[in-house]
């Protein structure tokens, strides 16, 4: 292992779930309540209540349309990402085996006949190392309550541990409906997955459960239309020409780490954050510069690495994915910069993209 790496114990011990424990209900607890219709009239209400009966959402849906939000959920590396890539149909949220690749909540969004579903991708609930992983494990939390189903994946082929019962505890507490997801379920034999489904049920009560493997598009359809079963009537939440939440900045931001991520794993992962810069379309060709940061001078080296040609292959597997995203030609300028300390600083987590709030 080399001296750089920034090795992370997903083991969670009771002193590490007390503590996340305690940092969740803080950051309820600094919620101020809010009502909207303090300090309106009867009459105020009711002529609200009747502009509201007007509201089509997104263009005209048939009686009994359904839609909502479905929160993919679970400890790091179980598959939420793979699964929502496999869901939408193409790759719009960043993979690697690396725990804590899931740094941002993203969305995207599945229109299928008769319903429309918002998938939300979260960070993996590991134990904090530092201020960004309890801002990870606060971006997941966070999720349970403001969405209509919370499914809850686990890995076929690793044991049931204590990190995923703590994990069920949260879901089970949740308002929403309910679904195991067993994922690689390719790479488990029949015994194994029977075992698993046992030990998940165990931990909590489901409303509904599935096997699936992703990679091998394996009751990924059917994993669709168990969560769309569970969702309320009402209308589009988004455009149906609309597939993801986030911003070209952060897609540019989220592919190059992940390619730093794929380049270096055994070496600096957790230390990398990513910036864009700069998007400027041109006739020809998009022209992107993004900034990759690093806590140390050392790392800085490996990412540039020999000759500087760490950064140039970094730079060509990034290209390759944003020319996909984009549909023209990508020029990607990048920089790597020291920023000593950064998952430590409130404010660097903020400038990065990756505090709860957002």
């Amino acid at each position: 292992m080399s001296d750089n790496m920034q090795p992370i114990d997903e083991t969670l011990d009771d002193e590490s779930l007390d503590a996340v424990d305690a940092e969740a209900n803080d950051a309820y607890e600094d919620v101020e309540e809010f009502d909207p219709f303090e300090g309106m009239s009867d009459e105020e209400l009711d002529a609200l209540c009747d502009e509201g009966d007007s509201f089509a959402g997104f263009g005209d849906v048939e009686p009994g349309f359904r839609s909502g939000f479905v929160a993919l959920v679970g400890r790091p590396n179980a598959g939420k990402s793979t699964l929502l890539n496999a869901c939408y149909g193409k790759k719009v949220a960043i993979t690697s085996p690396v725990a804590q690749t899931t740094r941002r909540r993203m969305r995207a969004v599945v229109n299928r006949p008769g319903y429309q579903l918002v998938f939300v991708d979260t960070p993996g609930i590991h134990k904090p190392k530092d201020g960004l992983g309890s801002e990870l494990n606060k971006s997941a939390l966070f999720e349970l309550n403001d969405v209509d189903v919370v499914a809850f994946l686990i890995d076929a082929t690793k044991p049931i541990g204590r990190g995923d019962a703590w994990v069920a505890e949260r879901v089970k507490n949740a308002r929403s409906k309910k679904v195991l997801v067993l994922t690689k379920g390719d790479e488990a034999d029949p015994a194994q997955v029977m075992e698993q489904l046992k030990a998940a049920h165990e931990l909590m009560e489901y409303d509904d459960e599935i096997v699936t493997s992703s990679v091998k598009n394996f009751n990924v359809d059917a994993f669709i239309e168990t969560v769309a079963h569970f969702l309320p009537e009402g209308p589009r939440w988004f455009p149906e020409d609309m597939g993801t939440d986030a911003s070209d900045e952060t897609l540019v931001a989220e592919f190059v780490r992940e390619k730093v991520l794929r380049r270096t794993r055994d070496e600096i992962p957790h230390s990398v954050g990513v910036i864009c810069d700069a998007l400027e379309q041109t006739k020809k060709v998009l022209r992107v510069h993004a900034t990759i940061y690093v806590e140390r001078e050392g790392q800085k080296g490996i990412i540039i690495g020999k000759g500087g040609e760490m950064i140039k292959h970094i730079g060509i597997d990034a290209r390759r994915d944003l020319e996909r995203i984009f549909g023209t030609q990508v020029f990607l300028e990048l920089d790597v910069k020291v920023k000593a300390g950064w998952r430590d600083d409130e404010a660097q987590i903020r400038r990065f993209g990756y505090n709860a709030e957002d």
